[in-house]
C-alpha cells in the first residue's frame, strides 16, 4: 500500500502538470536535507561521484532534466551527510519536500556570528579556569586531540599556532590545507588542516559580485583567529594587544591540533555565516577526523530538521564528535537563545575576575571605575570636560551629539578637552574616532539605560574610559554643575581577583527554548566578556574602516568568546576519558557547575539579581572537577531518536534520518520527561507528574544520597534518595515527583520556579538545576 505522502506527491505532479506559466519564477537557494549516508569508512572518488550523479537524477526528475540540474546544484553533500543545495523555484520545494526520501526543504539563510564590534581577550591560566597542575596536565595540554573551528578561518602565521615541539600529525587525520588564491597559507603540525567554503554565500549575493572573495581560509575579519586560538592556541609569550597588556596567551587546550573551517565571510562584503556552507563544513569536518567542533555561529531557532548546525551536530554526535556552540549575543531577553538541539553543548557567556581598568578621576574628588584598552593621556593631569551636546555644531540634534555621532561635534569646542559621549547607536570606537577627530585629548563613554552595568575594554583610538549608566549620570551631573568640570583618565591596568566575579553578561541570549522548552538552554556558561586572543593581521582591531592599527592580539566579548573556552575544556576531557560519549562530557560539564560566584554568594546577573537557569544554564564551568564527576546522565544514539518522537516526528522521518531501521516507542513510553537530560525542566506544570532520570558511576564505587532545593511552592520528591553503586559503569534509575503546593498562577508574573537536585557520595558532588513553569 502506497504511504499518504506518496500519493499526495503524485497528486501535486499531476496539478503541476496542468499548469503553464508565461514569466520565469524567481529562484533562491534551498538546503535538501536527505539524511544519512551508509558508506562505511572507506569513502572512494566513485562513491562520492554516485552520490552526486543520485542528486542529479533526484532533482532532474523535479526540474525536466539533468542539464537543469547540475546547473541548480551547487552543493552536493557526499559524505556523512545525504543532500544537496541548489537553486530552486519555489513551486518545486513543496514538491520536493513531499517525496519519501527527503526529511526536509529549507532557505539558505544567513547566521550570524555570537561576537560585538569592538572586541575582547583571555588567557585561561590567569582568570582561574584552568589552573596548573589539575586539568592541564591530567590530558597532557590536550595532546593528539583535533578541534575543527567553525567560523571566519585562520590568520596561520599567528604565534598561537606555532608547532615547535609537536610530533607527526596523527595517521588518523584525513584533512587537508586547502588554498586556491594567490596569497600563500600554509598548515603545519599544530595547524593540521584549513578549509573554506563560499558557495551558500555566493549564491545568495549573486554569482556576479564575488570576484573579491578569497579562495583560502586565511581569516581578513579576526573573529576566527580568534575563537580558535581561545579553544587551542599554543603558549605564546609576548603576546600584547596594541602593545598592551604584555603576557603569554594560550587556550584551553594549546597542545591540541586545529583545523579551520571558513564559514563565515565579512559583513563588509555583504556577508555572513550561510545554511549551505555550515551543512558542507560539518560534512567535511566530521570526515576529516575532527574530536571537538566549535561553532560560534547562529541565529534565531528553528525546528531541528531545517537547521544546519542542528542537522551538522546530530550526525557529529553519531561519530561521538562533541560540538559546542554559542547561545547568541540576543540578551537579556528572554526567549532568544540559539542552537537549541540537545545533543550539542549551548554556552551563555558570563565576565571573569579580571578586569582592565581605566578609571575617572572628577576634581570634585569622585573617583569612578572604568575600563579601557588604550594609550594613557599625554599627563597626569586634570583636562576640561565638556559632554556631546554641549560640543554640538549649530545644525546637529542634541540627540545625535550626545551620542557623538559623525559631523555632530564642533572641533574648536571639543579640541584639548576631555569628551564625554552616551553608548548606542553607532559603535563605541566610533565615537572615539569622533572624539579624535574634533581634537579631544580623550574620551568617557557612558552607558545608556539599557546597557546598564556592561561595560567594554574596547581598543580605543585615543586614552578613553567605559562607564556604567549610572557613574556616567554621576558625570553628566557634575558637568552640569560647574563652568569648569575638570577631569582625568587613569592609564589602563590589568586586574585580578575582582570581586564578585564571575557575572552574567547582559548581551548573553536567555531561555526558555522556544521549540522544546523541556530542555534547558543555555546548558553553561563560560568567560565571554573582554577575552584577549590570536587575530588578524589582516584587519584593524576594531573592524572600522577608519582604523589603520595592526595587533597580533586582540581583545573581544561575545558568547563566541565564551563557546570556544569549553570546546577547548571538552578536547582536555576527550583526552583524559576518550570512552566518552558527548552527552556524558556534556554532563560532566554540567553537573560539576556552580551558580555560585567567588564571594559564595549565587551568580548575579546584571540587574543584580541572581541569575536564573535561564541566564547561566548549570553555572559557570569548573572544568577540574568535569574530569571527575561520580556520576553522569548519559545518552545513547537511540535515546535523541526517541526525543524526536517524542517531539512528534515520524518512524519514517526518522528512519530516513538516522538511515537505520527504527520504529518509535509507544506513546506511553515516549516522553521528553524521560530525556535523560542532564536538568530537569518542566513547563507548564498542572497537577502532579514524575521526571525519570539514570545515572551511570564513572568513579569509585560509592553511596548516593539526594539533597533537592525546593523550588517555591513545587515539591519535589526523590524516590529513591539514595543510590548504592558498587562497580564503575552501573547505571541506578530514579524518579522525581514533582507538584505545586502552594502556587497558582498570576497574569503578568514570571511563573517560573528554580531549585536544584543534588546527589553526594561526600566527595563528588552531582547537581542539577531545576527549573518549573506554573501552568496558566
Amino acid at each position: 500500500m502506497s504511504s499518504p505522502k506518496i500519493s499526495i506527491l503524485f497528486l501535486f505532479l499531476i496539478l503541476f502538470s496542468l499548469r503553464t506559466t508565461t514569466a520565469s519564477a524567481t529562484k533562491k537557494s534551498y538546503v535538501v536535507y536527505m539524511g544519512s549516508h551508509s558508506h562505511g569508512s572507506a569513502l572512494t572518488r566513485a562513491i562520492l561521484q554516485r552520490v552526486s550523479d543520485f542528486h542529479i537524477n533526484f532533482l532532474a526528475a523535479f526540474l525536466g532534466g539533468k542539464d537543469k540540474a547540475k546547473e541548480s546544484i551547487f552543493y552536493s553533500y557526499r559524505r556523512r551527510i545525504n543532500g544537496f543545495a541548489a537553486d530552486l523555484e519555489e513551486k518545486f520545494v513543496a514538491l520536493i519536500q513531499l517525496h519519501p526520501k527527503v526529511i526536509s526543504v529549507f532557505p539558505n539563510e544567513r547566521r550570524e556570528l555570537h561576537t560585538f564590534h569592538s572586541w575582547d581577550f583571555l588567557s585561561l591560566e590567569d582568570n582561574g579556569v584552568v589552573t596548573s597542575g589539575s586539568l592541564w596536565e591530567k590530558a597532557k595540554f590536550g595532546q593528539d586531540i583535533i578541534i575543527g573551528n567553525l567560523d571566519t578561518g585562520v590568520w596561520p602565521e599567528n604565534p598561537s599556532f606555532n608547532d615547535e615541539g609537536y610530533g607527526p600529525i596523527p595517521s588518523r587525520w584525513k584533512g587537508e590545507c586547502q588554498n586556491d588564491d594567490k596569497v600563500p597559507f600554509s598548515c603545519n603540525r599544530k595547524l593540521i588542516g584549513a578549509r573554506y567554503f563560499h558557495k551558500g554565500y555566493d549564491d545568495l549575493r549573486g554569482n556576479n559580485n564575488t570576484s573579491n572573495i578569497p579562495n583560502s581560509p586565511r581569516d581578513t575579519e579576526g573573529h576566527g583567529t580568534h575563537t580558535l586560538s581561545t579553544a587551542a592556541g599554543n603558549f605564546a609569550p609576548k603576546a600584547s594587544v596594541i602593545g598592551v597588556y604584555n603576557g603569554t596567551a594560550k587556550g584551553g587546550a594549546p597542545k591540541a591540533r586545529v583545523a579551520a573551517y571558513k564559514v563565515c565571510w565579512p559583513a563588509k562584503q555583504g556577508g555572513g555565516c550561510f545554511d549551505a556552507d555550515i551543512l558542507k563544513a560539518f560534512d567535511f569536518a566530521i570526515d576529516d577526523g575532527v574530536d571537538v567542533i566549535s561553532a560560534s555561529v547562529g541565529g534565531k531557532p528553528r525546528p531541528y530538521f531545517r537547521d544546519a548546525a542542528a542537522i551538522g551536530a546530530f550526525h557529529a554526535m553519531k561519530e561521538g564528535i562533541v560540538v559546542v556552540t554559542s547561545a547568541g549575543n540576543s540578551g537579556p531577553m528572554l526567549s532568544t537563545v540559539g542552537n537549541i538541539a540537545p545533543w550539542m553543548i549551548t554556552v551563555g557567556a558570563s565576565t571573569i575576575d579580571r578586569e582592565f581598568e581605566s578609571n575617572v578621576k572628577l576634581q570634585n574628588g569622585l573617583t569612578i571605575k572604568g575600563t579601557s584598552i588604550s594609550y594613557p593621556l599625554p599627563e597626569e593631569k586634570f583636562y576640561p570636560l565638556i559632554n556631546g551636546e554641549q560640543a554640538k555644531t549649530a545644525n546637529a540634534t542634541v540627540g545625535d551629539a550626545k551620542l557623538c555621532k559623525q559631523a555632530t561635534l564642533d572641533a574648536s569646542k571639543v579640541k584639548g578637552r576631555i569628551l564625554v559621549c552616551l553608548r548606542g547607536n553607532n559603535t563605541r570606537v566610533d565615537k572615539g574616532h569622533q572624539a579624535v577627530m574634533g581634537g579631544a585629548v580623550g574620551m568617557i563613554l557612558c552607558n545608556d539605560q539599557t546597557s546598564g552595568n556592561d561595560i567594554i575594554a574596547d581598543v580605543h583610538l585615543l586614552p578613553a574610559s567605559h562607564i556604567t549608566y549610572n557613574d556616567g549620570l554621576a558625570v553628566f551631573a557634575y558637568i552640569n554643575s560647574t563652568n569648569n568640570a575638570m577631569g582625568s583618565i587613569t592609564a589602563p591596568k590589568a586586574t585580578l581577583g575582582i570581586k564578585p566575579a564571575p557575572t552574567m553578561a547582559s548581551f548573553s541570549s536567555r531561555g526558555p527554548n522556544l521549540i522544546t522548552p523541556a530542555i534547558l538552554k543555555p546548558d553553561i556558561t563560560a568567560p565571554g566578556v573582554n577575552i584577549i586572543a590570536a587575530y588578524t593581521e589582516g584587519n584593524n582591531p576594531s573592524n572600522e574602516v577608519f582604523d589603520n592599527r595592526r595587533t597580533a592580539y586582540n581583545v573581544m566579548s561575545g558568547t563566541s568568546m565564551s563557546c570556544p573556552h569549553v570546546s577547548g575544556i571538552v578536547g582536555l576531557l576527550k583526552a583524559i576519558h576518550p570512552d566518552w560519549s558527548p552527552a556524558a562530557i556534556r554532563s560532566a560539564l554540567m553537573t560539576t557547575a556552580s551558580p555560585i560566584d567567588n564571594t559564595g554568594k549565587p551568580l548575579l546577573d546584571t540587574t543584580k539579581e541572581a541569575a536564573t537557569p535561564f541566564a547561566c544554564g548549570a553555572g559557570p564551568i569548573r572544568p577540574n572537577l568535569a574530569s571527575d564527576p561520580g556520576l553522569i546522565y548519559d545518552l545513547e544514539v537511540d535515546d535523541y531518536l526517541n526525543f524526536l518522537c517524542a517531539s512528534g516526528y515520524d518512524s519514517q522521518v526518522i528512519r530516513t534520518f538516522n538511515k537505520a531501521p527504527y520504529i518509535c516507542p509507544p506513546l506511553s513510553n515516549s516522553s521528553l520527561l524521560e530525556f535523560n537530560y542532564p536538568s530537569i525542566t518542566v513547563p507548564a506544570l498542572s497537577g502532579n507528574l514524575i521526571v525519570t532520570r539514570t545515572l551511570t558511576n564513572v568513579g569509585p564505587p560509592g553511596t548516593f544520597t539526594a539533597r533537592v532545593g525546593q523550588p517555591p511552592g513545587i515539591s519535589v520528591v526523590v524516590e529513591p534518595n539514595v543510590l548504592i553503586f558498587k562497580s564503575q559503569g552501573q547505571k541506578e534509575r530514579f524518579s522525581l515527583h514533582i507538584k505545586a503546593v502552594n502556587t497558582t498562577y498570576l497574569a503578568g508574573v514570571d511563573q517560573h520556579k528554580y531549585g536544584e537536585l543534588v546527589w553526594s557520595d561526600g566527595t563528588h558532588t552531582v547537581r542539577s538545576p531545576i527549573t518549573v513553569e506554573i501552568a496558566r
